[in-house]
């Protein structure tokens, strides 16, 4: 049975990788960069659910959203051209609006936002930045493979979306845990 299954396949040695539907295309493929990014931030995601100060409802929220980054890996890896023989995974509107929900309804509990923060003031906190920051890199690097391939407009809206909710989650996790917004004070 552990034959059946093997996490290498010797395939990629020579620097080469393929695409859902068998194309094959360099590791540095722009289509590689953008979904290998979204991976990046999934694991990043991972970080904050498994965070001993990340209360019980996040946590449900993040596993949601790593399964929708799952996703949008999917649509990046997929080769349009191709003939594809099984169903593709999707993502919907009420994905983006959980998002906009969530953020709305942590909103709700923190102080009005009067200026810049530094990220940071717990672990916790700074885990959602660099989650925030991760998303912002595979929202761009998305944004400049939709000039070259078909790219679906909700994988954007939602990494668009996303992002905004890791810098309200990082709020959100600082205030539950104590944490001191470090105000940004610009020298001139």
């Amino acid at each position: 049975m552990a034959d059946d299954f093997k996490i290498y396949t010797r395939t990629g040695d020579k620097g080469q990788t393929a695409l859902i539907g068998g194309t094959r295309v360099p590791k540095y493929h722009n289509r590689i960069e953008a979904y290998g990014t979204v991976d990046e931030l999934n694991s990043f995601v991972g970080l904050i659910r498994d965070h001993e100060n990340t209360d019980e409802h996040s946590r449900k929220i993040l596993i949601e959203i790593q399964d929708r980054l799952f996703t949008i890996e999917t649509h990046l890896a997929e080769d349009k051209n191709a003939f594809v023989a099984r169903p593709m995974p999707s993502l919907g509107a009420l994905d983006i609006e959980l998002l906009e929900k969530e953020i709305d309804k942590m909103n709700l509990e923190l102080p009005e936002l009067t200026s810049f923060i530094l990220p940071g003031g717990h672990m916790v906190v700074s885990f959602c930045h660099v989650a925030r920051t991760v998303c912002r890199r595979a929202e761009r690097l998305v944004v400049q493979l939709s000039e070259r391939y078909p790219v679906d407009e909700l994988d954007l809206q939602y990494l668009n979306r996303l992002s905004d909710y890791f810098f309200v989650l990082a709020r959100y996790l600082g205030n539950q845990n104590g944490a001191i917004e470090t105000v940004w004070k610009a020298r001139y």
